[in-house]
């Protein structure tokens, strides 16, 4: 069974930095893409960034371009996302997925879901 819990996030102002982990257990983590994920109040939940499976291919959503950074550690079975500049429409439950298929350059389909956590940007 595949579990991925992630760590991090918080509250900070606009402006400032945070980051957020995932750990994840039970599959083989090194072959597969894993992505970031948020939703706010109200809203769907949106793409904000992947990376593939070697960590050389990552993509970002338009809304976090420059401002975001994707890494993984594929020794620890760990992804990262350094949050800088952060704003106010950050604010947001924030999600790691696992793609579903093996060797993928991105995250398409989702086949696991971490719980979430909380980051809160103030104005």
């Amino acid at each position: 069974q595949v579990q991925l819990v992630e760590s991090g996030g918080g509250v900070a102002q606009a402006g400032g930095s945070l980051s957020v982990s995932c750990t994840v257990s039970g599959g083989t983590f090194p072959l597969y893409a894993m992505g970031w994920f948020r939703q706010a109040p109200g809203k769907e939940r949106e793409f904000v960034a992947s990376i593939n499976w070697t960590g050389g291919t990552k993509k970002y959503a338009d809304s976090v371009l420059g401002r975001f950074a994707i890494s993984r550690d594929n020794a620890k079975n760990m992804v990262f996302l350094q949050m800088n500049s952060l704003k106010p429409e950050d604010t947001a439950v924030y999600y790691c997925g696992v793609e579903g298929k093996i060797f993928a350059e991105t995250v398409r389909q989702v086949e696991y879901w971490g719980q979430g956590t909380q980051v809160t940007v103030s104005s």
